[in-house]
């Protein structure tokens, strides 16, 4: 993977009535938020939609104009609900049908008997696309332009994203670092805080309360691109903190 320094970004696009209704919980943000950060891409927006195609096809038109990846997580299974590849042809206005090699990776787990029209709509490509592998199941996404088709399973959605990451460009990693804040409460510091950020739009610095096993501790997180802007943050924080500890 090639590191550019310029930022890239990306957004995710969660389909389903599922994850909006509670039924199913999300588990694949947190698993392509963790994967992108160690690609050095921008994690912007996630959303959420419902299955419905002018919403879906909505969605996807907003965010892969504004960012340099969308991924989109859902909808692409066998049953009359899983419109999301009808949705993204809409979107990039291209046709859609049966594609022979989505065919072909079908018949690796099918008996050519078995390929029925439902399991058939788990080959209907946009025109145009490349295919992601699926290893485990054998229906594959779909890369049209900059947007990744995925399915919504995480175990399938974890080995498509395994697939794309060597066609992904990232830029510089991100380097985090946690403070922790001495017992102090997040009134106590948030004022010195808010002006050691203002002062250094390099960094990106964060007031996390957390329970942990040894009781309520408030963390606090440095983040940056450049190594030399984070240690100097961290640095102004930790001057801060033994100030107000004193």
């Amino acid at each position: 993977m090639s590191q550019p320094s310029e930022s890239v970004t990306a957004a995710i696009l969660v389909i389903g009535d599922e994850i909006l209704s509670g039924r199913t919980k999300d588990k694949n943000i947190g698993t392509i938020a963790d994967f992108l950060t160690a690609a050095g891409i921008d994690l912007r927006e996630v959303r959420v939609v419902p299955d419905e195609a002018a919403m879906i096809v909505e969605a996807v038109n907003a965010l892969r104009t504004r960012y340099t990846y969308l991924f989109t997580t859902g909808g692409i299974g066998p049953t009359h609900d899983d419109i999301t590849a009808d949705c993204v042809a809409e979107a990039f206005g291209v046709g859609i049908d049966v594609d022979e090699r989505a065919r072909a990776m079908l018949l690796e787990r099918h008996k050519p008997e078995d390929l029925n029209a439902a399991r058939l709509r788990m080959a209907r490509i946009p025109f145009g696309a490349d295919l992601i592998a699926n290893p485990v199941s054998k229906a594959p996404g779909f890369r049209i332009g900059n947007v990744h088709v995925m399915a919504g399973v995480p175990s399938i959605m974890q080995a498509m994203l395994d697939s794309i990451a060597p066609t992904l460009t990232g830029g510089a990693a991100m380097i985090s670092e946690t403070i922790e804040a001495a017992g102090l409460p997040e009134g106590t510091y948030a004022g010195g805080l808010g002006e050691i950020a203002k002062a250094r739009p390099a960094v990106s610095i964060g007031s996390y309360p957390a329970i942990t096993p040894e009781g309520f501790r408030n963390r606090i997180v440095v983040r940056s691109r450049d190594a030399e802007a984070l240690a100097e943050a961290r640095g102004a924080v930790e001057a801060l903190l033994a100030r107000l500890s004193a």
